[in-house]
């Protein structure tokens, strides 16, 4: 050891230890380059120097408001100026934030304000009715409502609340942010469905959000000429923390509040958009456009898909666009994508359907997480990378999330064995490559939402007619996957498949919504259990 026995004088010191947080980022851009441009939302733009004076004001309105540190602030918001704001504003007032996704259905949303405990919410007035009628629903007090209004989206000011802006104008610009004292703090609370009907609250610590902003910067080669394009939602794994990532390179945001093929395509041709993510029903989205919504440009945009194994054919038909796309694997619990399939320069030569097939894998750990691997969930123990042996994905590493808040049992087993335990099942191939071939809780992503099938079939299980159901994925062209359910009918009971459609459709979010019922009765195990498998055989044939 030598002199390291001896580390007298050598302890953590304000000059030499600093918590790391992503809104470091935002105060250093506004500090050296203060005119660049750092965000456009269609017709405003603003500079670094104006974008941190906003955010300033969020952080000294809210704590005007009452909001203290360690508090929470929910934010009902598609992707425009507010809600990538509130990403800086929130946390400088040392608030967690908690983005709600606008698709949820009444009663998750009223469950969420509840258990995250929010003193305010930023809520659009395209989606104030549903705040409120989830306000309704709550037993104790909830929220402030902060209105964001767009009258230029079709969704003006209803005059019962509180506007943004008015609510800004009253916040001070030189506001004095309330950087962590521990890095370890918490920045950020964001649900997820899990295989439950109630979702889960992971947790986003300061220190792990910072990390992943900087592996990004790392792994997709962002700089100062970087124009991005915020499709994956700010409510989706914080927009998978890209969105705390371009101020640290000095790059352009640009918000998409609605996306289509022609939004995604003006942005690329007017603004300059070099990268972007996105699920794959935003590629097909691309693929399929039509004439008149597609435009010209001169450049490489590079592209992020994740929420489902992208097919061959889709990435075949996009590149030839002027697409770069690569696949990533990630989930709420580990701040987005911690996965990516990184391309190796061998493969550039091989014949189209080889390397399409190698860009549908699912891929290799990237630079901000210590360990992706695919192990035995029983001994775990790495399963050989055969090709064939499969197991589930295990992540460790500095971005997993802190836990599930108000569930230590979660995250307790969700933790067992040092690992994070996604749930997903895989095989390694021989070179390390990981290939997802099943997901375990039979989790549907559809249109890269997670779909909860315990849910579906909860909600189905309502009806007098029906004795049993089971749902599972449909593979579908435009969303990936959407709900498929098969269900028995009590005796001499009748219902139809619309019925039902619009029975579960009156109790679920619109994505959640099975889009088939087949009634039949339903393959069981000599113990009663449905054999799931069977059923995504029969889909299959559809």
């Amino acid at each position: 050891m030598g002199w390291l026995k001896d580390e007298t004088g050598l302890e953590k010191t304000a000059a030499n230890h600093v918590a790391l947080t992503p809104l470091s980022h935002l105060r250093r851009a506004a500090a050296l380059f203060p005119e660049k441009l750092a965000i456009v939302d269609r017709d405003r733009r603003f500079s670094y120097g104006e974008y941190h004076a906003r955010a300033s004001r969020l952080a000294s309105a809210l704590r005007t408001a009452g909001v203290a540190p360690g508090d929470v602030v929910a934010t009902i918001l598609p992707n425009t100026l507010a809600q990538a704001e509130a990403h800086w504003g929130v946390p400088a007032a040392g608030a967690v934030l908690n983005t709600i996704n606008t698709r949820l259905d009444v009663d998750t949303v009223a469950h969420i304000f509840g258990h995250g405990e929010a003193k305010v919410a930023l809520v659009d007035s395209a989606f104030l009715g549903l705040a409120e009628a989830a306000l309704k629903r709550m037993e104790g007090e909830g929220p402030r409502i902060i209105e964001v209004a767009d009258p230029a989206a079709g969704a003006p000011a209803s005059g019962r609340h509180t506007e943004y802006e008015e609510f800004l104008s009253g916040g001070d610009p030189d506001f004095d942010w309330h950087m962590p004292e521990d890095e370890w703090e918490s920045l950020a609370l964001n649900y997820t469905s899990g295989t439950t009907g109630r979702p889960k609250g992971v947790v986003y610590s300061h220190r792990g959000a910072y990390l992943h902003t900087l592996g990004l910067g790392l792994d997709w080669g962002l700089n100062r000429d970087t124009v991005y394009l915020t499709i994956v939602p700010l409510f989706h794994c914080n927009n998978w923390v890209h969105t705390w990532s371009i101020p640290a390179v000095g790059g352009t945001t640009v918000c998409c509040r609605d996306i289509t093929a022609k939004a995604i395509y003006d942005a690329i041709a007017d603004e300059g958009v070099s990268h972007f993510g996105g699920a794959p029903i935003v590629l097909n989205m691309i693929v399929n456009a039509k004439d008149a919504d597609r435009r010209t440009f001169d450049h490489v945009v590079n592209v992020y898909t994740a929420g489902a194994p992208p097919p061959a054919a889709t990435l075949a038909a996009i590149e030839p666009l002027g697409f770069a796309v690569t696949q990533m694997y990630g989930l709420t619990e580990t701040y987005g994508h911690v996965v990516e399939c990184r391309w190796k320069d061998e493969w550039n030569d091989l014949p189209d359907a080889e390397r399409y097939a190698i860009k549908a894998r699912t891929g290799v750990a990237q630079v901000m997480e210590e360990h992706v691997t695919v192990m035995d969930a029983d001994t775990m123990r790495e399963v050989p990378a055969d090709g064939e042996t499969i197991g589930e994905i295990m992540v460790r590493g500095n971005v997993v999330m802190k836990g599930y808040l108000k569930n230590p049992e979660a995250t307790e087993e969700a933790f067992r064995g040092g690992y994070f335990h996604t749930g997903d099942i895989a095989f390694k191939h021989p070179d390390g490559y990981i290939k997802i071939t099943d997901r375990a809780k039979d989790i549907i992503i559809s249109g890269g939402e997670n779909v909860s099938s315990v849910e579906v079939e909860g909600a189905l299980m309502h009806h007098p007619a029906v004795s049993l159901c089971a749902v599972v994925a449909k593979p579908d062209e435009t969303w990936g996957e959407v709900p498929c359910a098969f269900v028995e009918l009590k005796e001499g009971a009748e219902a139809t498949e619309n019925e039902l459609i619009a029975f579960a459709r009156d109790r679920l979010a619109g994505f959640k919504t099975p889009k088939r019922v087949i009634f039949t009765e339903l393959p069981k195990t000599s113990t009663g259990k449905i054999q799931k498998f069977e059923l995504r055989k029969l889909v299959a044939e559809l």
